[in-house]
């Protein structure tokens, strides 16, 4: 069933980024707006069991954990949050450094996250083999053998949309990376605020999406030196 959603997720987003890596602009934004907002879920939070069946010293015991993490006010946390249809702007963030997803405690770290499209380190920080496998939908964007402590792989995603990825030696491992095609988005913390600033004045659609939900569209009017509040609820 979650694979299931999972791909109908992707098809959804690749669908909005037309799939591939469109060229975005950077240019100088005179009188740039705001978008700004909530994400909330207001329904029955569902439960996980997760059942290691091998290498416990390391993955741990048997849990459950919630397939969304909601807080106060029904705030929702590590909701990646995107305009689409913007072809020109501001620069691409310094992130400090190539984004990385770290496997510890046979956890990805981060769990969820949004990056430019282009190289991502793939880390083991633990003792025994990980086989790290992302899939935009049903197609492999990598697939990597990373059986050594402190190993490190590094791998290119050049295409917008969401990958999935799992390891095909602990099979209970899930996390999700979003790749942007341009650098108007966010990811909300424990509050569920988002923020995206310096936007050209224009029409867009606001994306909000969490893996255990669907992709909700906002449209979107961005005015000169105006802040938008857009709050929006996942189904």
């Amino acid at each position: 069933m979650r694979q299931k959603s999972n791909a109908i997720i992707s098809a959804a987003l690749l669908a909005l980024t037309g799939g591939v890596s469109s060229a975005y602009e950077v240019t100088t934004v005179e009188g740039g707006g705001s978008v700004t907002g909530v994400v909330r879920y207001n329904g029955d939070v569902e439960m996980v069991t997760i059942l290691p069946t091998k290498d416990i010293s390391v993955c741990g015991d048997p849990r459950e954990e919630p397939v969304i993490r909601v807080g106060a006010d029904n705030a929702v946390e590590s909701a990646v949050v995107y305009l689409v249809g913007v072809e020109s702007g501001k620069a691409w963030p310094d992130l400090g450094g190539t984004p990385t997803l770290n496997q510890a405690s046979c956890r990805f770290e981060p769990q969820i996250q949004i990056i430019p499209a282009g190289p991502l380190d793939v880390i083991n920080s633990d003792p025994i083999l990980h086989n790290t496998h992302g899939y935009y939908g049903r197609r492999t964007a990598f697939n990597l053998a990373l059986p050594n402590e402190g190993q490190i792989i590094q791998t290119e995603l050049n295409r917008p949309g969401e990958v999935r990825v799992d390891c095909d030696a602990h099979g209970w491992m899930e996390g999700w990376i979003y790749v942007a095609a341009n650098p108007y988005y966010a990811i909300t913390g424990a509050d569920g605020a988002f923020n995206i600033t310096d936007i050209p004045p224009g029409d867009y659609t606001l994306v909000a999406v969490q893996p255990s939900t669907g992709p909700v569209e906002t449209p979107v009017t961005v005015t000169a030196g105006e802040a938008v509040e857009i709050d929006v609820e996942l189904p």
